[in-house]
Parts: C-alpha cells; sequence; structure tokens
C-alpha cells in the first residue's frame, strides 16, 4: 500500500479504513509502522491550512430558503453552499443531515431536540435574524452545537416601524386614508369628527416600553422627540441607564401598565415570558391604552387582546408580529377587530438592513469554520449550556487527533515532540515543526441586551444574550 492510500484513509478518520485498504495485499507489520511514522511526521509538520481544513470543504446549508446570492461570496473560499428550502426537517436531504457542518435558518423553521438529533455533523446554526425561540438552544449545546443570532441588524428600522405604528394610532392615518380610498365622502367638520373620532394628541401622553435593550431603546429616543414621556420597565439593566437617556425607570411591569397610555413590546421570547400580555395583564393597563408588539408574537395572548380591543379597555392595537405565522385572519381571534393594523413580520425590513444581515449571518459561519467554537462566535447564544455540556462535536467527515480538539477545521496539527525527533532524525526540515503558536481571537462581541422574563409579575434573573 503506497504512503498516499494510507493518508487518504487516515483523513477519513478512522483506523479501521486504514487496515482495509491493505487487506487485498496485506504489508508486512514492520512496512505499516514504517509508513504510519511517516504519515504522523507529515501531520505533525504541516502547520496552518489556508483557507480551512485538511479535509474536504465543509458544507453549509440554507435550511428554509432558496437565495444565498450574498451568503455565497463570502463563504466560497472556506464552505460549500446549498439551499433546502424547508419548512421542517423532514423536508431535509439526507445528505445535508448527515454532512452539514453549519446551518442558517431564518424564522421558518423549528428545530427541537428531536430534529437536532437528525444532523450528524451540525456545529453551528446561525438564526438570520435576533430572535431564536425557534431553536432548542440547550437541547443543541448538549449535542455540541453552537447557536448564534444577528442581534446588531435592523435596529433602526424596527424602531421606525414602531414608531410608524404609534403615529397611526395616535393620528388614525390609516384609516383615514382607507375612507378615502373606498370613496368615503368627508365634507364640513361634523362628518371629519365621525371619520377621525379617536385621534389623540401625542404631547404629554406616556410610552411605556417593556424591555430597553438596542430596539427599545431607539423606540426611547424618537418618542421623546415627539413629545412622549418615555418610562421602561428592563429588570436586567444597570441604574442609571435611565438618566443616561433622560428618561424614567419603573421597577415592576405592573406599575409600567398602569402609568403608561400606550405600550411597546420590545423584549424577546422565552419560557417565562410567554403571552406576558394577558388577561390578568390587560386588566392592570389603562382603559382605552394603546398596544405595540413589533417583537415576538408569542409575547401576546391572542385571544384576550381580541376581547379587550372589542369592550374598548385597549383603544387599538398594531402588531407586527403573531404567535402563529403567517397569519392567517380568518381563522385568528383578531379577526373582527376593527381597531388593529397588522403587517406581516415586516419591521425589520429594508433593502438594506436584510443585505446586512444576511452578511452578518455569513460572517459568523464563516468564523466558526476557520475559528474556535464557541470562543471565535460573536454572538454565541448558548455559549453558558455549550460550555458545561464540554467539547465540540467533530463532524463524521472531519480528521480526529492528531487534530486538537478543540479546534474547529482550520487549527493546526498538534504537535508531537515524538514525531519532531523522528523528523530530526531522518533529515526532514520544517519551520512548523515545532508547536505552532496559538493566535489569540479578538474578544467576543457579545453584548448582553434586554432579557426579559416573566412568570405573574416577578421576572428571575437571565444570563442570556439577546
Amino acid at each position: 500500500m503506497a504512503i498516499p492510500e494510507l493518508v487518504d484513509c487516515v483523513q477519513l478518520g478512522t483506523m479501521r479504513q486504514v487496515m482495509q485498504c491493505g487487506k487485498t495485499n496485506p504489508p508486512s507489520r514492520s512496512l505499516l509502522l514504517d509508513q504510519m511514522a511517516w504519515l504522523i511526521i507529515r501531520v505533525a509538520i504541516r502547520g496552518p491550512i489556508p483557507n480551512g481544513p485538511v479535509h474536504a470543504r465543509p458544507l453549509v446549508a440554507l435550511l428554509d430558503g432558496r437565495d444565498c446570492s450574498i451568503e455565497m461570496p463570502i463563504l466560497k473560499d472556506v464552505a460549500t453552499v446549498a439551499f433546502c428550502d424547508a419548512q421542517s426537517t423532514t423536508e431535509i436531504h439526507e445528505k445535508v443531515l448527515n454532512e452539514a457542518v453549519g446551518a442558517l435558518m431564518w424564522h421558518t423553521i423549528t428545530l427541537t431536540k428531536e430534529d437536532l438529533d437528525k444532523f450528524k455533523s451540525l456545529r453551528v446554526i446561525v438564526r438570520i435574524g435576533s430572535g431564536y425561540d425557534n431553536v432548542d438552544i440547550k437541547a443543541a449545546a448538549e449535542l455540541g452545537i453552537a447557536v448564534c443570532n444577528v442581534p446588531g441588524y435592523g435596529v433602526e428600522e424596527v424602531a421606525d416601524s414602531t414608531m410608524c405604528l404609534i403615529l397611526n394610532l395616535y393620528r388614525r392615518t390609516y384609516w383615514l386614508a382607507n375612507m378615502v380610498r373606498e370613496g368615503k365622502k368627508i365634507n364640513g367638520p361634523e362628518n371629519l369628527r365621525e371619520a377621525a373620532q379617536g385621534c389623540a394628541r401625542i404631547r404629554g401622553d406616556t410610552l411605556g416600553i417593556v424591555g430597553l435593550g438596542r430596539v427599545g431603546t431607539a423606540v426611547a429616543i424618537r418618542a421623546k422627540v415627539f413629545g412622549f414621556n418615555v418610562i421602561f420597565y428592563d429588570p436586567y439593566l444597570a441604574d442609571g441607564v435611565e438618566k443616561s437617556l433622560g428618561i424614567t425607570r419603573v421597577y415592576t411591569l405592573q406599575e409600567l401598565l398602569f402609568q403608561s397610555d400606550c405600550v411597546s413590546l420590545h423584549c424577546k421570547l422565552n419560557e417565562h415570558n410567554h403571552r406576558l400580555i394577558n388577561d390578568y395583564t390587560i386588566k392592570q393597563m389603562r382603559p382605552g391604552a394603546f398596544l405595540i408588539n413589533t417583537a415576538r408574537g408569542g409575547l401576546v395572548d391572542e385571544m384576550a387582546l381580541a376581547s379587550a380591543l372589542k369592550d374598548g379597555r385597549i383603544r387599538a392595537c398594531a402588531i407586527d408580529v403573531l404567535e402563529n405565522e403567517p397569519f392567517n385572519l380568518a381563522s385568528s381571534p383578531l379577526k373582527d377587530c376593527p381597531n388593529m393594523i397588522c403587517t406581516p413580520h415586516s419591521a425589520f425590513y429594508s433593502d438594506q438592513s436584510v443585505t446586512e444581515l444576511r452578511e452578518m449571518a455569513a460572517a459568523e459561519i464563516r468564523r466558526a469554520i476557520l475559528g474556535r467554537i464557541p470562543e471565535s462566535l460573536r454572538n454565541c447564544v448558548n455559549k453558558e449550556y455549550f460550555t458545561a455540556a464540554g467539547g465540540v462535536r467533530f463532524p463524521a467527515n472531519f480528521p480526529q487527533p492528531p487534530f486538537q480538539a478543540d479546534m474547529n477545521g482550520a487549527g493546526f496539527a498538534a504537535f508531537n515532540p515524538a514525531a519532531s525527533a523522528v523528523a530530526a532524525s531522518i533529515g526532514v526540515h520544517s519551520t512548523t515543526v515545532e508547536p505552532h503558536p496559538v493566535v489569540p481571537h479578538s474578544t467576543p462581541h457579545t453584548t448582553t441586551h434586554s432579557t426579559l422574563a416573566e412568570s405573574g409579575n416577578h421576572l428571575p434573573e437571565s444570563k442570556e444574550v439577546h
């Protein structure tokens, strides 16, 4: 058996395959040992591999989409990129389930523990967006899969959309424009008063923001310009934030709901704050208040909201997100509510923001391929669980030792002093036979962000990153 054949077999990952290569013409024991020693020397002195791992280029799959035109230029030199356009893991090709090292996903597919178990080689999932409630991040960590999000994109767009919805509720622009479109004639003050009934002045009203993260802060800054008194509730922020923004902090959700003329939700969704706005909390709101939700649909109990809209406890609402998407108005309890604006989960969207989002997601995948998991990742949301679970799960087609177990494809071979000595004795020279220096990675840019969890009106402490 020639040395190149032996090399190829070891790169497939198992000694069993090495032995199978020699079945038809078994080499002598001494020859096999000599060949394996030479292989160890070759691996030990090889050093860093340009553009990633020594094995075949890893597979990265876009699970629930088709367009990879933005991701491809960022990943093409380090990975093979494929798309699945699936709505569930049952629609994903077996090759992806067996070989995909990285996955990109929007919000239209859900990955439970059972779904994650189907992936045999997966090491990193990047959610193309900020929310990650459609991935079981703890189960992923137990399987050695890092889950990342993209929290920094679209902040301006969501904040602008929120203000647009607030202005529509106060000034009733949406309904007045529809009257004109429908051909309704509005002549004189009497007709105008009837058509514009409910229009309100903004200046002096109180806007209550639930969750003062990136978007919540951007909304607060904009709302102040329109004359709102801004208050917020976020138990995870350090004292003094309110002073830097010139707004008022309250320390319970009940207090915020009681004081606010308009409530805007800007917290992530988790198991503790599911249906944060429900029949009980709606009763704590000021009668006739407005409600805005551009965060997550699961924060609001739609049955309770529909009831409150119909009996006037909530004057009007504007929602960009719903618990079940895409939204089917015909089957929703909100279908008969006339005082509601509903948009199709589009608050984040602009031509610029969606490009930025996809570039940032692809860059995170690239960092995973070329660096360490999870240390090289900027926005790993399950790092705490991931570290506790211990270790990195190598894909089936990734070489095992002599490569270091904490490296992710693009790393260097583990230094082998014995191999170094053998190499020197037979005259092999290499500048990389000495231990390859570890290049320190930059500090991960994970930024602690508002994470609200609700159980009744008391919220437990959380260290999750949003």
